[in-house]
């Protein structure tokens, strides 16, 4: 029963995504990898605005639509800084900045998880499984004064396997569960900012 426990508990750390690192599972008989088929975008692809107007930004990550305060405070910072770095924005002011409102929301894409883990778990990983879990990222931009925000959207997907299953079509080398998360962040945010700089509202 520990052995099914524990299966069960590194999938669902991967939707807390702050627990990941601690479920005490993603060892050998575990793998993760982040989707190929959204690729950080580099700034010099984004496109800068006329006039750099000074910003609030707020990030949320959500899970299943419902905020997760754990995992916003673990990819909160690096949100910031990776949004900073893009030179899309100025530094908010005291009052009549815009806002750019930042939220991950996780969605599980494979079905009966649990259950999964637990077959895994039952033959000690001869019988290998995977899980995927999709990502949503949306940006909205609100200017001073403006009534109706600029929202653009990006996806993404970050694959597990469990025991002896082979990983997925478009799936990348195997990382640790820290760089999964990061990586697919990043990806993901720099995709949605790429968008919402190369919007005529925006600019």
């Amino acid at each position: 029963m520990t052995t099914v426990n524990r299966s069960t508990r590194a999938v669902r750390a991967l939707v807390l995504m702050a627990a990941i690192a601690a479920s005490g599972f993603i060892t050998g008989c575990a793998s993760m990898y982040v989707d190929t088929a959204t690729k950080e975008v580099p700034v010099s692809a984004m496109k800068k605005p006329v006039q750099v107007k000074p910003t609030q930004v707020v990030f949320e990550f959500q899970t299943k639509g419902a905020p997760n305060a754990t995992a916003t405070k673990f990819l909160n910072d690096a949100v910031v800084a990776q949004v900073n770095e893009t030179g899309l924005f100025a530094p908010a002011a005291a009052s009549g900045s815009a806002m750019l409102t930042i939220s991950i929301n996780n969605i599980p894409l494979t079905d009966d998880v649990a259950s999964k883990g637990f077959v895994t778990g039952l033959t000690f990983g001869l019988a290998g499984s995977a899980v995927t879990d999709g990502y949503v990222c949306t940006v909205s931009y609100l200017a001073p004064g403006a009534t109706t925000p600029v929202v653009k959207t990006a996806r993404h997907a970050i694959h597990t396997t469990l025991g002896n299953a082979s990983p997925p079509a478009g799936a990348g080398k195997p990382v640790d569960g820290t760089t999964a998360v990061k990586t697919m962040t990043r990806d993901i945010v720099s995709n949605a900012l790429r968008d919402l700089s190369n919007d005529p509202t925006f600019n």
